[in-house]
């Protein structure tokens, strides 16, 4: 059982470190005001911007092109999620048609130029991160074969951003008023802070962090742009609400649904859980959302002005 716990433990990880970006994407325009239900969409730019850069670059840069292909994920994922906000901020429209509207233009538009600049909708990279083990770190019982071992730089990139989020939105006057914008936006306005400003970061901020997960599902389990994320956008969001919109409960949220998809792709795999189906554990992550909405909907810690337009 051990054996095979750390044998898969690295996969959960991997699955996990692109729904915390996304999700903390969305904490970022959600706390300031703007609902973005079009993370999916964001992913997917992000994804595909990546793929093309590395595939351009990497016969000339080598490994060199990994960074820079994330580096352009990031920037396609904030400039396109500037079309939502412009439509949120600026012409007031309905936030939640607006972010489905992010989602269905990407997956076209995404899917149409692989198939014009590659010639079939999917765009392959010869290569990747290899994993590796962290001197001494990987050696110490128990947490070092799980959290230490055969592990991605992207893992450790992407815990530094968190972290550094957390204490951004939490530990800063910048963070608190951005927060204030997704509580009392007249209050913020009326202290001379421009809302509109800080919407705009917000949601920028989930556009390059959707962006950042997309790409790092290319460099290290995925290898190629497909067309899709495998709804892991739509996850975030679960996780965003199952985390009740707060950094440390988001990291946990996503660390749950990374482990459930990992038990779902690998259950056939296990004697243990081959007797259970795997459409179970796919679909748990959601059932599990919908149950703490119902428990904790009185609680609920969502920004009070999300979605509303100023």
């Amino acid at each position: 059982m051990w054996n095979t716990l750390v044998s898969i433990f690295p996969y959960a990880i991997a699955y996990t470190i692109p729904m915390l970006m996304t999700s903390l994407g969305g904490l970022y325009s959600e706390r300031s005001g703007v609902t973005n239900l079009g993370l999916e969409g964001l992913m997917l730019v992000g994804y595909f911007a990546s793929a093309i850069t590395i595939k351009m670059t990497e016969a000339t840069l080598g490994v060199q092109a990994l960074p820079l292909g994330l580096l352009v994920g990031v920037a396609a994922g904030a400039m396109f999620s500037l079309l939502h906000a412009f439509a949120s901020i600026n012409l007031k429209a309905d936030q939640v048609i607006s972010g489905t509207a992010i989602n269905m233009l990407a997956a076209a538009l995404t899917v149409y130029l692989a198939r014009t600049i590659s010639g079939s909708g999917n765009v392959r990279i010869l290569m990747g991160i290899v994993r590796k083990n962290i001197p001494m770190l990987s050696r110490i019982p128990i947490i070092g074969p799980l959290f230490f071992s055969q592990t991605y730089w992207t893992t450790w990139l992407c815990l530094a951003i968190w972290a550094l989020s957390w204490i951004l939105l939490y530990k800063t006057s910048f963070g608190l008023r951005l927060r204030a914008c997704g509580e009392h936006p007249s209050a913020v306005a009326s202290a001379g802070i421009n809302v509109h400003h800080m919407r705009y970061f917000g949601v920028a901020m989930s556009g390059a962090l959707a962006g950042l997960g997309g790409s790092v599902i290319l460099i290290t389990y995925s290898g190629e742009f497909s067309g899709t994320v495998a709804g892991l956008g739509f996850l975030s969001i679960a996780a965003l609400i199952f985390g009740q919109w707060k950094p440390l409960g988001i990291l946990g949220a996503t660390f749950f649904f990374g482990i459930a998809t990992t038990i779902a792709n690998v259950s056939q795999v296990i004697p243990s859980l081959a007797v259970i189906p795997p459409v179970f554990f796919k679909v748990f992550p959601y059932v599990a959302t919908l149950i703490a909405l119902v428990l904790f909907s009185k609680n609920s810690a969502a920004p009070k002005a999300s979605g509303e337009p100023f």
